[in-house]
């Protein structure tokens, strides 16, 4: 990573942003204050409330700080496929007591009213997903001295963040929790995606810019290993999904470690995107029929998970998690990034001293 963007944040920790109220200001403020690089989500918030969220953030801490923001997408050539799960959907409706959404709710999810408030109040860093920005955008806050990250799940996906500009990839592997950043319009759900260090060694090879690795990564020993792979810094998302300060949802939490739930999946069953979580019932009941429809299928099922949540039925909740949820460790948010610390620590030390890891 560049000298000056890693002077950003002292140790190679960032948390990843979570949309969906998990990603509060209290979480990004305790990474930042204890060496990480926090982020907050701008995803499903107006711009008003992304500002609103940098402004608390602020007021809780002088490091510097990240904030990410989504694509705006294509629009969707089957709306017919919608109604049908909508149709799938009605009985969860009843039993929730709950309207469904409306899948034309929006698209581009205030993209271009986030990119002003970036630009007139900017922050340290942004980063995107679902997509690239174009060349314009990326110049526009390089101008106002913001550094420019963009996840990809491929070389050709990087290749596309490396011509757009920006200052490093978020590779992204397939056993990431929540949301795949693939950038296609239809991306798939089979799992035929890149696994991390295989994704780190063949970014590394496409592109020249540096590398932040994502995906499944819960202890210092695998940061270590996706540094000693080429990553210049690893992006943690589940890891602190469970801390103290994280804003998921207490069932969420839970959930993690809960053996009811022993496995994940990807599945487009809550959003019509690809997204990795714990297996419950509404994703096995569901997945195999929600069409590839984001940001409808989103809309359509939000009030239903909501309704689950105030019920206290985690089978109908979007449990975002990743591969490694079983290794979550419930503390407080400074508290897991020195844990991580020293770990990873320890780890550079048994690989320059030849011991086992």
């Amino acid at each position: 990573m560049s000298s000056a963007l890693t002077d950003l944040f002292p140790l190679p920790i960032v948390q990843a942003p979570m949309a969906g109220g998990v990603s509060v200001p209290q979480l990004a403020a305790a990474v930042c204050e204890a060496g990480g690089l926090g982020f907050l989500a701008a995803g499903y918030k107006t711009a008003d409330g992304m500002y609103q969220e940098i402004k608390q953030l602020r007021s809780l801490t002088t490091r510097p700080f990240g904030v990410n923001v989504f694509m705006p997408q294509p629009e969707y050539a089957d709306p017919a496929a919608v109604d049908v799960y909508a149709h799938q959907l009605a009985g969860e409706a009843t039993w929730y007591e709950a309207e469904l959404g409306d899948p034309d709710s929006g698209r581009d999810d205030g993209f271009e009213a986030k990119l002003v408030v970036l630009r007139d109040n900017p922050v340290p860093v942004v980063s995107f997903h679902f997509g690239v920005p174009s060349r314009e955008v990326v110049d526009a806050l390089h101008r106002v001295g913001t550094f420019v990250l963009a996840a990809a799940t491929t070389p050709d996906e990087a290749r596309a963040v490396e011509r757009a500009g920006a200052d490093a990839v978020i590779a992204q592997g397939i056993e990431a929790g929540g949301h795949q950043g693939t950038h296609r319009d239809i991306p798939e759900t089979d799992g035929s995606g890149l696994g991390l260090l295989s994704l780190i060694a063949q970014v590394r090879e496409a592109v020249g810019i540096p590398i932040v690795a994502a995906g499944g990564i819960m202890r210092g020993s695998q940061i270590a290993g996706v540094l000693a792979a080429g990553a210049s810094a690893a992006q943690l998302g589940t890891a602190f999904l469970a801390t103290h300060e994280s804003g998921a949802n207490a069932l969420h939490k839970r959930a993690l470690t809960n053996p009811l739930f022993v496995r994940t999946e990807l599945t487009r069953a809550f959003s019509g995107r690809p997204a990795r979580g714990l297996v419950n019932r509404f994703l096995r009941e569901h997945g195999p029929y929600a069409p590839p429809a984001y940001p409808e299928i989103h809309h359509l099922t939000s009030p239903l998970r909501k309704a689950a949540a105030k019920a206290g039925d985690a089978q109908g909740m979007a449990l975002w998690a990743g591969q490694g949820h079983r290794m979550a460790r419930e503390l407080p948010a400074g508290q897991l990034v020195e844990v991580l610390a020293g770990e990873l620590a320890a780890a550079r030390a048994a690989l320059s001293g030849g011991g086992v890891l």
